[in-house]
């Protein structure tokens, strides 16, 4: 393919920048063992994350992607996990091989770069910096900026706005379903990792623009600076 000059590019968190997951299954876990039910463990939980922590929960309850606990249940069990991930949101996290080198060859490059993510801005801020990730974004948008998540284009489109770039000229860099469909709903160019959190399923069945193994292949798509 040709390659891009995008006006930004926009990149999801969990699954994308930061593995995540063993902070948030070590959180899932210690919630049922509080409740009295069974733990899940972190290959349950990989494959539940990537659309909020509520959502997470409810998963982590009923035992599967699909389906919803009672609410009683769930109304004991959410502020549990909220208070647990609120002193583990990044102790056991790390960021992925190649991103660093992928967001600093971007800026070198006069790229402008931001984060999107499902996840709240409570938890957001302090991953991203305890990370080291931060202060490389222009803009974040967390999933209570706006009013509806990823797989709803209004986070990018927010994006978009906040950074003064048509959405057909912005990329997004993401590893989930949810990614591909707000990408394609906003009008963005969509980019996956296939080492992210997708439910189980490969993303290449959702047909982003291009997979990449490593962030540092952004240099093989997108123009240098001249």
């Amino acid at each position: 393919m040709e390659k891009l000059k995008p006006g930004f590019v926009l990149f999801d968190l969990d699954g994308t920048l930061v593995d995540s997951v063993p902070d948030l299954a070590y959180c899932v876990d210690e919630m049922m063992a509080q409740l009295d039910m069974p733990v899940r463990g972190e290959d349950a939980v990989r494959n539940w994350v990537g659309n909020g922590v509520q959502r997470l929960v409810e998963r982590a309850l009923v035992n599967a992607v699909e389906g919803m606990p009672d609410a009683d249940l769930m109304a004991k069990a959410y502020p549990i996990f909220l208070e647990l991930y609120k002193h583990n949101t990044s102790q056991r996290s790390c960021v992925y091989d190649g991103v660093v080198e992928g967001i600093e060859w971007l800026i070198a490059n006069d790229y402008r770069v931001a984060c999107v993510t499902n996840k709240a801005e409570a938890f957001t801020i302090p991953l991203l910096k305890d990370k080291g990730l931060h202060d490389y974004f222009e803009v974040i948008v967390s999933g209570d900026t706006c009013a509806e998540k990823k797989p709803s284009p209004m986070p990018l489109l927010h994006a978009a706005q906040q950074l003064g770039v048509a959405p057909e000229n912005a990329l997004m860099v993401g590893d989930s379903k949810s990614d591909v469909l707000a990408a394609r709903a906003a009008g963005f160019h969509i980019f996956c990792m296939p080492y992210g959190y997708n439910h189980g399923e490969d993303i290449r069945n959702y047909h982003p623009d291009v997979i990449m193994e490593s962030m540092v292949e952004l240099a093989d798509y997108l123009d240098a600076k001249s």
